[in-house]
């Protein structure tokens, strides 16, 4: 996991301080979980800069469910909405909050 976070572009002092914030990144499978992740990001336009400016500081969002993650990716994108902010801001609201405040303006 730690060299797969120096291959996106961290550096030792970002990989310890996003363990250090999301120690259960730690379980999570590169292959089914954090690569599928990452280049879903990728396809919707985020570089590995950004990624890297997600992931340390909001680690969290590796814990998201990949399915729920595109889906919010692709409704925000279809609402000019996608960046790395509001994506920060939308990951901790439920998936209700998220689809009142979104889905509905669709």
């Amino acid at each position: 996991t730690s060299q797969w976070l120096k291959e996106l572009g961290m550096d030792d002092q970002q990989v310890a301080k996003t363990f250090a914030r999301f120690p259960s990144i730690l379980g999570l499978s590169l292959e089914t979980n954090l690569r599928p992740k990452a280049q879903a990001m990728r396809t919707r336009g985020f570089t590995d800069t950004q990624l890297v400016s997600l992931f340390v500081g909001f680690p969290r969002l590796l814990g998201s469910r990949l399915d729920v993650l595109t889906h919010r990716m692709d409704v925000l994108a279809a609402q000019g909405l996608l960046a790395e902010q509001s994506l920060r801001n939308t990951t901790t609201l439920t998936e209700a909050k998220f689809a009142a405040r979104f889905e509905s303006a669709a």
